[in-house]
């Protein structure tokens, strides 16, 4: 059986986290992705006019939650789903991984394994937030920043820089995990500018604005996939052609013309994935994942028919 290739550039849902120092604006920012729906793990969006389903007491209640997402009718109405914040989301896998092996804390497993066992249920949940891109949805993680002494090998000296907020002795397991799932790792800081004040040893520090860094310096961890500029102040307008909206979608034009070929309206092709075991007929053509168009109804087509007529009798 010979590769089927494909080629040039294929849109899909993207996985962004973003993180910062305490109150630097990092759930607003994200509140203003297309139609966003938050889990608030730890329940700081009380302020913010957002929709949000009910905070997740424990790891398995938030794991139920993206087991959910992909496949409940009420997030047809949304685009992006955000986990406020990623780091208290750790603390949960961490209370849960000790709770299910009955140890007190996660440094009382022998031999650093109750760290293996974090890394292996937090790397199941972060490809769990695969399903949900595969539906369509964004994902937006955020998290907490903190400075950390960091000392290059072969260097001298050390230097401090920004780093993702995670458990002190489990960051090295799950850090790594969530930097690499993402396609836009941002971070949010004050710039400022020290300057020294008249020739003396004193030096000053002025500035404060809220900025959005997207590359990798020594001082801080970030990166991206879409060319955007090294750093701009905290806004979305800089992502807004870069984060897909599925409400902004239009039925792929190929299916279309099938639709029209085959005179079958809409609503047969709805109802018959529906009956397929796939998504309800209440789901709209345009919100379908761009991979199950692709693969689902275009290249099934006539399976596609074959429901159809059957459901009409014929």
């Amino acid at each position: 059986m010979s590769f089927q290739i494909t080629r040039g550039k294929q849109e899909r849902a993207q996985r962004i986290v973003i993180y910062g120092i305490e109150g630097i604006g990092k759930s607003t920012l994200a509140s203003q992705f297309p139609a966003p729906l938050f889990i608030d793990t730890e329940g700081g969006t009380a302020h913010m006019d957002v929709a949000r389903l009910p905070v997740p007491d424990t790891w398995e209640e938030l794991k139920e939650m993206i087991a959910r997402i992909p496949k409940d009718p009420a997030i047809d109405d949304f685009s992006t789903i955000v986990i406020d914040t990623v780091d208290w989301a750790e603390m949960l896998c961490i209370e849960y991984v000790c709770k299910k092996h009955d140890k007190t804390n996660i440094e009382s497993f022998g031999y650093g394994t109750g760290y293996t066992y974090v890394r292996e249920e937090f790397e199941q949940f972060i490809k769990s937030l695969n399903e949900i891109i595969a539906a369509g949805l964004n994902v937006v993680l955020t998290a907490h920043a903190q400075i950390r002494k960091f000392e290059q090998p072969g260097e001298a000296g050390a230097y401090d820089r920004y780093e993702l907020k995670l458990g002190k002795r489990t960051a090295s397991q799950t850090a790594p995990i969530i930097k690499e799932w993402a396609d836009m790792l941002l971070f949010i800081n004050y710039e400022t500018k020290v300057y020294n004040v008249n020739g003396t040893e004193k030096y000053r520090a002025t500035g404060g604005k809220r900025t959005v860094y997207t590359t990798h310096t020594p001082a801080y961890d970030a990166k991206n996939r879409h060319d955007l500029p090294p750093s701009f102040p905290l806004s979305y307008e800089p992502l807004e052609n870069i984060i897909p909206n599925r409400f902004k979608r239009e039925i792929d034009p190929r299916l279309v013309k099938l639709m029209i070929d085959f005179d079958v309206t809409d609503e047969q092709v709805r109802a018959a994935v529906e009956k397929a075991g796939y998504y309800p007929a209440s789901k709209r053509l345009e919100i379908y994942p761009t991979e199950f168009v692709e693969n689902n109804l275009i290249k099934n087509w006539d399976g596609v028919v074959s429901v159809i007529k059957e459901a009409k009798g014929e």
